[in-house]
């Protein structure tokens, strides 16, 4: 899935991410994120605290799929991990793979596979 952003910061160069300040799983993957993203190239929104007026996208399913927004396009699961990725120098070698259709693909089918089970897994992350 992709949309267009109106001009405003999430639209800026860079990339923007939301995520789920909620959920343990994800505020584990953005804390990794965040100590890699040493050029602060990486704007990060936390949906479940603040709102954000320039996401063109119901908040509800910014909670439910990863998003980010890259050149001024919003993209949607394994896509918006890859942009994520392209912004990190150590990574950006598996974000750069995943602009070939067939590595997304596979992505994708391993994101979704995940978000089936993500709700057990949060209980577990949240037990400890």
């Amino acid at each position: 899935m992709t949309a267009t952003l109106p001009p405003g910061p999430a639209s800026a160069p860079g990339v923007t991410v939301w995520y789920d300040g909620a959920c343990p799983l994800c505020q584990r993957e953005i804390a990794a994120m965040r100590r890699l993203d040493r050029r602060g190239a990486i704007s990060f929104i936390d949906v479940a605290a603040d709102a954000d007026p320039g996401c063109p996208i119901d908040r509800g399913e910014l909670l439910a799929r990863f998003h980010a927004a890259e050149n001024g396009r919003v993209l949607s699961g394994a896509a918006a991990f890859a942009a994520m990725w392209r912004a990190i120098p150590l990574l950006r070698p598996l974000g750069l793979a995943a602009r070939n259709r067939l590595v997304l693909a596979l992505l994708e089918a391993s994101y979704r596979a995940f978000l089936r089970i993500r709700p057990r897994l949060q209980r577990l992350a949240g037990k400890r």
